[in-house]
């Protein structure tokens, strides 16, 4: 820093050097002792003038001096540019000789400064951002106080993307000089960058207030309306739990505030909330790549894991999330639900394990309570739930409970068997044959092939006569047993029982006494009873039962013609009579 006094005779009208030098506060000039600066008066102008951090040369000028000119150093370099003369009665008091005016001659580096600031310039045109703002940064070290410096610094950061350092420089361009227009631009646009549209919007209608018809003002205020609206819209929808609306509006904000950890943040949870995992998880580590102490991300982070069933991992981040913020609501009651969760879900297992079904089932239940947005883990106790009622017996609710199971994971194969599996066992050949397509489609294993083809077969089946059902006796039934069920029902239809019943009810019982001798002229067949059961078509193998005559089995099983006859005893009373 150069801090001289110099006086300038009447005689130095070129002004090119100074005629004699002496220190600030010496009093009077040793050459033409006419120019005394108090020394008071002196250091209060110093202090103003190293602020700024210039040189300063007190100068006794005469009347005819310019308020521009060339002035050189006391060292004898030149300015490097012509200096500004200011007058005594505004930057300092003094005497001065008659004829004369005390004057205050700041010399900069401020050549210097601008040299960098254009070299900055031809950077940030050739779009080589880091360069420039390099140059920049240079022109601010020499120059601090030049708003342009700061305001053009700040729009190359805004180029790197890095919207809260541009902020800074903004904001300090604006406190130089509150009337800089782009200044107020460009921290109106950092705002609005990082979310703050309420803060953006005033930088605005700043713009508007130095110039009312600036465009750009008018069209950016225009962006912080709509994004506070998207803003008021969110927020009403999460209270809905509208998370869909909530991942529209918060893309639509973004659009305008690309650099807001809040809105992403927002975005990411309801992402997660929807079952969006992946794109949740991007949109958080994107974040802690930033910032890895961002408590926000940490919970979201967390809760991707915690919705896809990785609750000991989630609650290790739901934990440092706490440690970053320890008042963090979300992040606190996550925390809990996760360690109950889990509480409950192994208990439930432990129970089933041990054959205690009854415990199994109403802790399973207890834990579907804690938290219905965790839908894979839900899910899973759903299933398990519906093991326990099928090891209960209670097949139907067990189906109920797989088909919660697949509602809220269509992906989840270990619901589909055992929903098919329970379909299977209360005959419902057809659901179970859809659910094992379902499983095949998915994992085409020789398994998962066999037990479709083994459901494909018994819905056959299923659509054909059961003689079993008709002769009235279990599948593995023997020999003697088919033979008594036989007579049993043969006799119970035969059409000479109900020769007094209306011709409708005749008909119905002939019908029936057809099916009866069909069941048994198949069962009592072993080869035809094999075929019968693996699913074969019969009429396939020369059966054709449409020709059948259940009076010759009735009469061969019965001994024949003559063997018996129906006699009555009374009104609706028979009985046999066997030759």
């Amino acid at each position: 820093m150069l801090l001289r006094a110099v006086c300038l005779s009447s005689e130095s009208t070129a002004l090119q050097a100074p005629t004699c030098v002496h220190s600030i506060g010496a009093g009077l000039c040793q050459h033409c002792q006419t120019c005394e600066l108090l020394p008071a008066q002196v250091l209060m102008a110093w202090e103003v003038l190293c602020f700024v951090e210039v040189a300063l040369l007190c100068i006794c000028v005469p009347p005819s001096a310019p308020q521009h000119f060339p002035v050189a150093l006391a060292n004898g370099a030149p300015a490097a540019r012509p200096v500004a003369v200011s007058e005594g009665s505004v930057m300092m008091a003094g005497d001065a000789a008659e004829g004369h005016r005390v004057a205050v001659c700041c010399w900069s580096s401020s050549g210097e400064a601008e040299s960098f600031k254009e070299q900055g310039n031809a950077y940030y045109a050739k779009k080589d951002y880091n360069e420039a703002y390099n140059y920049y940064t240079k022109a601010i070290d020499t120059c601090p106080n030049n708003a342009s410096y700061y305001g053009n610094r700040a729009a190359t950061l805004m180029m790197l993307g890095r919207f809260r350092e541009a902020l800074g420089d903004a904001q300090q361009s604006v406190r130089l000089d509150d009337s800089f227009v782009r200044g107020h631009l460009r921290e109106g646009k950092c705002h609005l960058s990082l979310g703050n549209a309420m803060a953006a919007s005033r930088c605005f209608q700043r713009v508007l207030e130095l110039d009312h018809k600036n465009t750009q003002a008018q069209q950016e205020l225009k962006n912080a309306s709509t994004v506070l609206e998207y803003e008021k819209i969110a927020e009403a929808d999460f209270e809905k739990r509208d998370f869909r609306k909530v991942v529209f509006c918060m893309d639509r904000a973004l659009e305008f505030a690309p650099a807001c950890h809040r809105f992403k943040i927002l975005k990411a949870e309801c992402l997660a909330l929807l079952g969006r995992y992946p794109e949740a998880q991007s949109v958080a580590s994107d974040i802690l790549r930033m910032d890895s102490t961002n408590a926000d991300a940490l919970y979201v982070r967390g809760l991707c894991l915690y919705y896809e069933d990785c609750i000991e991992k989630a609650v290790q981040f739901f934990v440092q999330a706490l440690r970053m913020a320890p008042d963090h609501e979300k992040a606190c009651l996550a925390c809990r639900n996760a360690k109950a969760l889990k509480a409950k879900k192994e208990d439930g297992n432990k129970a089933f394990k041990e054959g205690n079904y009854k415990l199994a089932y109403e802790l399973y239940t207890e834990a579907l309570g804690i938290d219905p947005n965790n839908i894979k883990t839900n899910a899973k106790l759903y299933c398990n739930r519906g093991t326990v009622n099928s090891k209960l017996r209670k097949l139907e609710e067990a189906i109920d409970d797989c088909t919660n199971a697949v509602k809220l994971d269509e992906t989840y194969i270990k619901a589909y068997l055992r929903r098919a599996q329970c379909y299977m066992d209360t005959e419902q050949y057809e659901d179970a044959v859809r659910d094992y397509e379902k499983v095949y489609q998915t994992e085409k294993t020789k398994e998962h092939k066999q037990l479709l083809k083994n459901a494909q077969m018994e819905l056959k089946k299923s659509k054909r006569k059961d003689y079993y059902k008709i002769l009235g006796v279990d599948k593995n039934a023997s020999e003697d047993e088919i033979k008594k069920a036989y007579r049993k029902r043969a006799l119970m239809h035969h059409p000479d029982r109900h020769s007094g019943a209306s011709a409708e009810v005749q008909k119905e019982e002939e019908k029936k006494f057809k099916e009866v001798g069909e069941a048994f002229t198949i069962l009592s067949d072993p080869k035809k009873k094999a075929r019968y059961d693996s699913g074969q078509d019969l009429e396939e193998d020369g059966l054709n039962m449409g020709d059948f005559d259940a009076n010759n089995i009735f009469k061969a099983f019965f001994g024949g013609p003559g063997g018996f006859s129906f006699e009555a005893s009374g009104p609706g009373n028979f009985f046999f009579q066997f030759g």
